[in-house]
């Protein structure tokens, strides 16, 4: 007989970990017990050796496909180390929160196939029950107070468990037991409505005109939803991680109503449909984005729209209004993820609807609501919203859906939030680093990170989900919450800090001040450097790249606070993950009222032009001629007298002044639409059967310096006077769109080639904005590798400034690391 403690530590506290263990136990003749603790999950054991064996290799080998195992430890318990009634039988004890906080929380998982079937069966208990959930799926992270993850910690306490859900949760055989979230109609949380009448609130949220306490009531509160957006209108609906706006997707009217309201004007739309067999009718899926469509995390995925000749006419098209993506070649799609949405595409379908417009239920660039009555306030009394369909399960952590593409095979996540986020990162294991880092991120697309220092030698990274764009008090707020939201829930306390140094944001403000008065080592990091030493990172941790690795980097993306004063975007790096010395870059030109610039592609274009001696060229005038003469004589002054003209070197600005010289696009009306609406050209040259992608116009020549120790100067006057030369003689935008992406390409790569050469790197990291084109990221990595050279693209973090906290943490520890050595 052995007789050993056993410590499981991953994600397996909201798994249905301690269910599974016993049954486990019980298999194999287990005596002892189970707990669930703040540092993972114990189990004490007295079993014959083999069988203590096949019970410990089963732990890691058949967990719940929820679950992440990560380490399995073992240890004989000392003589008399237990008690004689522990070696009868195999039980399950109540929790404890002893322990150090140090074990993972599940994300949200989607409603899973049993619960489903349950559903949509009339004779369950459960039958079109909202809520329904089991240890396999439902809310985790977002209902969840403090750990171990039991219900008195979660936002469930206040809903008591009927008789027959009681059982359900204390056997250790059924599917619920344990079910945190565990309800049904007679005990848990309830849908409830509240209408706007004839346009006109009706009360307050407090005074509800339905409350779904019964399947009949609650039938009916959705069927008048469905109604409700088949007739054009608007309604919130709260989901896991906060409401949504929601509207038929086929209907024009209600789509650009929506966007009226919520002052989103042009970007992207994404849609739920009902079935992978829906998302067939409107985009072309592989295996990879059907694994992910109908997956346990369910994010929005970017899916290749079918052509309209491949839908127009045929019956099974699936109806879709054009201003939802417009003519972009990608559309946002996810499938349903709770029990609601799953009712809801049910209903709506039985009415003729397929797909629902399925947007951040928010006033654009404010933090998505997640409380009803304030979500009736900002949503359906602001007349956002015509209705308001919410619950009373409050949302603990406010989580935006996730968003994927699928690109060559790999899965790169473009949002990481709902389903991903917490769960922890790899960082490279550093002798000497702080026991946990604070990275306050960037302004656009923030998250957070805290860095944790294991005892077993490595290192894990707390990154937030995606909180937004750090400009206001609203998301600064989230931002907050975000971070004492971990901190307190893995009992995180920050011995260093670190931020971008730019010196305006807000993130980077409260870093500084912070450091100031706790006494804590401040990192500034570099824009650029943070989004290369993430992909370095990741590849470290991977056993890609040794820790003392150097990289070519290429950071491409919008705007970027350079060393020398400038904005940064089009950079070649050559980086290690405590530095980095600039090898390469655009040249610089002004941007007219900085911002202005940036919202008016036109502004930036005749900057562009100004700079490179180009005003005058005849491929110019359409440009010139949509600028009146006092914008054009007003912007001239400021860049001749430099007035808050800053000069940038970004890859970003670089593809937004092609867009507007080439007719494409003039304004932003969100970021990067010019670059977008860019992409999008080049893909209808590339589909174009009169389309030659030969790419014969120049790309960038290169001024070298003549000093060692400076880098070289990138000029785009040859590509852009082509642009210039084909307007002027009728070429087709689109076709030098796809010419301007392949001469890009090439152009980059042959300088990441020589610069490889000379500095002897065989490995170039891709990270930035910039690449979250599709186009530009496939021709620039296919040039790279036949070239000989091994290209690294972000597959945990997002290739936008979703990576920079992380790469933040990963250049904090690295350089304190390397103080703490000397």
């Amino acid at each position: 007989m052995r007789h050993v403690h056993i410590h499981v530590t991953g994600i397996v506290q909201g798994v249905g970990m301690r269910p599974f263990v016993y049954r486990e136990a019980i298999a194999h003749g287990i005596c002892g017990w189970v707990l669930n603790a703040g540092d993972g999950v114990h189990i004490e054991a007295h079993a014959p050796a083999d069988a203590l064996d096949a019970f410990v290799a089963a732990l890691s080998e058949h967990a719940p496909a929820a679950a992440r195992v990560e380490r399995v430890d073992i240890a004989d318990l000392e003589p008399g180390g237990w008690s004689a009634a522990d070696e009868q039988g195999f039980h399950i004890v109540a929790s404890q929160d002893q322990t150090a906080h140090t074990t993972l929380v599940s994300p949200d998982i989607a409603t899973c196939d049993d619960c489903l079937r349950e559903l949509f069966d009339p004779a369950d208990r459960r039958y079109h029950y909202p809520f329904i959930n089991c240890t396999n799926c439902g809310p985790r992270f977002t209902i969840i107070r403090s750990l171990p993850y039991d219900r008195a910690a979660t936002s469930m306490d206040c809903f008591p468990m009927c008789p027959k859900c009681a059982a359900e949760y204390v056997d250790p055989l059924d599917r619920r037991f344990h079910a945190q979230p565990d309800a049904c109609f007679d005990c848990g949380p309830h849908i409830t409505w509240h209408e706007a009448v004839n346009g006109d609130v009706c009360g307050n949220s407090s005074a509800s005109l339905a409350v779904g306490t019964t399947r009949e009531t609650s039938d009916a509160i959705i069927e008048r939803c469905v109604e409700l957006l088949a007739s054009g209108g608007i309604v919130a609906i709260k989901g896991l991680g906060g409401f949504h706006l929601a509207c038929d997707a086929a209907n024009e009217q209600a789509v650009a109503e929506l966007r009226r309201r919520k002052r989103r004007s042009n970007k992207p739309l994404a849609v739920m449909v009902r079935s992978l067999a829906d998302a067939g009718r409107l985009c072309h899926i592989d295996d990879a984005e059907r694994e992910l469509l109908a997956g346990s995390i369910r994010p929005i995925v970017l899916l290749r729209r079918r052509a309209a000749c491949e839908s127009g006419g045929s019956p099974d098209a699936l109806a879709l209004a054009p201003s939802v993506a417009r003519d972009l070649p990608e559309l946002g799609v996810m499938l349903p993820y709770t029990p609601l949405q799953h009712l809801l595409l049910a209903t709506a379908e039985a009415c003729g609807m397929h797909a629902l417009v399925m947007t951040s239920g928010n006033l654009s660039e404010e933090p998505i609501e997640t409380d009803d009555d304030l979500a009736w306030e900002h949503l359906v009394a602001a007349g956002i919203a015509d209705a308001l369909l919410g619950n009373d399960r409050a949302i603990l952590s406010r989580y935006d859906d996730s968003v994927v593409r699928v690109v060559d095979g790999a899965i790169m996540p473009v949002r990481r939030a709902r389903g991903y986020a917490p769960q922890p990162l790899p960082l490279p294991a550093l002798d000497g680093a702080p026991s946990c880092v604070l990275a306050c991120g960037p302004q656009q697309k923030a998250t957070i990170a805290l860095a944790r220092e294991g005892t077993n030698g490595k290192a894990t990274c707390f990154v937030s989900q995606h909180i937004g764009d750090v400009e206001n008090g609203g998301t600064f707020d989230a931002w907050n919450a975000a971070r004492t939201r971990l901190e307190d829930l893995f009992d995180l306390a920050p011995a260093a800090l670190a931020c971008d140094v730019h010196p305006s944001y807000l993130s980077g403000q409260w870093a500084r001040e912070q450091a100031r008065k706790c006494n804590l080592p401040l990192v500034e990091v570099q824009h650029h450097h943070a989004h290369i030493a993430s992909v370095m990172a990741e590849a470290i941790a991977a056993g890609q790249l040794t820790t003392d690795a150097r990289v070519l980097g290429i950071a491409f993306d919008g705007t970027g606070a350079g060393t020398d004063g400038t904005i940064w975007g089009g950079e070649f790096l050559v980086a290690s993950l405590g530095g980095f010395e600039r090898a390469a870059h655009l040249r610089t030109w002004a941007l007219p009222g900085g911002a202005a610039s940036v919202r008016d592609a036109r502004r930036n274009a005749f900057a562009l032009l100004s700079e490179l001696g180009l005003l005058e060229h005849p491929g110019a005038a359409r440009l010139l001629d949509s600028l009146d003469e006092q914008t054009r004589s007003v912007t001239a002054t400021m860049i001749e007298r430099g007035i808050n003209s800053p000069r940038t070197s970004s890859m970003g600005r670089l593809f937004d002044a092609a867009a507007a010289i080439l007719g494409i696009c003039d304004k932003a009306t969100y970021e990067g639409e010019p670059a977008i609406e860019l992409e999008a050209a080049a893909w209808r040259a590339l589909s174009s059967e009169s389309a030659c992608p030969a790419g014969n116009i120049a790309g960038f020549s290169v001024t070298e310096s003549s000093r060692p120790d400076a880098c070289h100067v990138l000029n785009s006057r040859s590509l852009i006077e082509a642009l210039l030369e084909g307007t002027g003689a009728g070429t087709a935008a689109y076709r030098l769109a796809l010419d301007f992406h392949i001469a890009i390409a090439r152009s980059s790569a042959r300088i990441a080639s020589d610069i490889c050469v000379h500095e002897g790197i065989d490995t170039v990291a891709l990270s930035g904005g910039v690449f979250m084109n599709r186009l530009l990221l496939q021709l620039l990595t296919r040039k790279l590798k036949n070239a000989g050279l091994t290209v690294l693209i972000p597959q945990t973090v997002p290739v936008n400034d979703g990576c920079i906290a992380y790469g933040q943490a990963a250049v904090a520890r690295a350089r304190l690391a390397q103080i703490a050595s000397q």
